[in-house]
């Protein structure tokens, strides 16, 4: 089973961006969003996170783990129904 990100549809995550109370602070190194900071401490929602990053061109956020071969974040996103 893989872990999705809620905010792009990356399907590696560490860990399940939610556990039962809580978010895993967990850095999607796709998108950059921060499970359980940037939505409750900074109060920013999923869908408006994933619309600046796809207004910036979707870049790999990441500087320590390096972008996938053939990522595809056009593709990706399709794993939280979102078509660009």
């Amino acid at each position: 089973m893989t872990n999705m990100c809620p905010t792009c549809g990356y399907p590696d995550l560490y860990e399940p961006a939610y556990g039962s109370r809580a978010g895993s602070l967990e850095i999607c190194p796709s998108c950059g969003f921060q499970f359980g900071y940037t939505d409750h401490g900074k109060h920013i929602t999923h869908d408006q996170w994933r619309n600046q990053w796809i207004d910036q061109g979707m870049p790999w956020s990441s500087i320590g783990i390096k972008q996938p071969m053939n990522w595809d974040p056009q593709k990706q996103l399709l794993n939280v129904g979102v078509k660009v």
